[in-house]
């Protein structure tokens, strides 16, 4: 059996990691204009914006109706099944979409919630992609997507909690405390949703309690880690050599990508986020 695995445009996968998987772009809206993830829109355009109170910047989930055709290109194309493994059900309607496309070839398709997003999509459609090249079949490629799931831990620092707020992916209540008490916000991906993990008086500190979380959520086995940030290409590489120096020998694979328009529409500029796989 041949499967073939589709994900997102949220996985922000290394460039050379994404041939081997198909991505479906999502679409980001600046003042009413859309254009694609990654081709049409970048993350320097979606920080221009939000630094311009005016432009509104809001994004949208992929359409089961472009899904359909991809399932179906694929089908067409000799692939048995598919895998097709989305950012969180809680932060975007994508794997709802997704789930409604499936429906359309008699199981052939099997959906899977990654419960998170950046390589916390990436590593769970990473590991579909490796147990389909092995041969593994439809069952075998979603439950290896279903296990690097569970193995994920995927936690970000943000300079402030404002622009998830206007996108509603945090409440309300929560931006304004961080605010009010002007802490830096250290958050989680928790069951799919975001939630506040830990708050801290400066930048410094919170990138320094990243790592430290980080590392424990690592435990003491072999780990993959990733590090994504929008318009902070130092702040990432000094995360990936403390992480370096911190996880040692244990440290397998390592990436460092900058977040895509998705991400930075709801986060803003100077996000850092590491996302840590356990690969045992």
């Amino acid at each position: 059996m041949r499967v073939a695995v589709v994900t997102d445009s949220t996985a922000y996968l290394p460039a050379d990691l994404s041939h081997r998987l198909t991505v479906v772009p999502l679409t980001v809206v600046m003042n009413g204009a859309e254009g694609r993830e990654g081709t049409e829109v970048s993350p320097a355009d979606v920080a221009r914006a939000l630094s311009e109170r005016r432009v509104a910047v809001t994004t949208s989930r992929l359409a089961p109706e472009e899904l359909v055709r991809t399932y179906r290109r694929l089908l067409d194309e000799g692939a048995d099944a598919i895998v097709s493994v989305h950012l969180s059900a809680k932060l975007s309607g994508t794997v709802e979409a997704a789930r409604l496309a499936a429906t359309e070839f008699d199981g052939r398709v099997e959906v899977v919630d990654s419960r998170s997003a950046g390589m916390g999509l990436g590593f769970p459609a990473l590991a579909a992609g490796a147990a389909a090249d092995r041969g593994g079949d439809l069952d075998t490629v979603r439950r290896a997507a279903l296990t690097a799931v569970d193995r994920t831990t995927t936690l970000f620092y943000v300079d402030t909690l404002e622009f998830l707020r206007r996108g509603g992916r945090i409440n309300a209540a929560s931006a304004l405390l961080g605010t009010a008490l002007a802490v830096k916000p250290i958050l989680h991906v928790s069951d799919g949703a975001l939630a506040l993990r830990d708050r801290v008086r400066t930048t410094g500190r919170g990138l320094a309690k990243l790592v430290d979380l980080a590392v424990q959520a690592a435990g003491e086995g072999r780990v993959d880690v990733a590090v994504h940030h929008v318009a902070a290409p130092e702040r990432a590489a000094d995360l990936l050599a403390a992480l370096t120096e911190r996880l040692g020998d244990r440290l397998d694979d390592r990436y460092v990508t900058e977040a895509g328009a998705v991400v930075a529409a709801h986060a803003g500029p100077g996000l850092a986020c590491i996302v840590v796989h356990r690969r045992g």
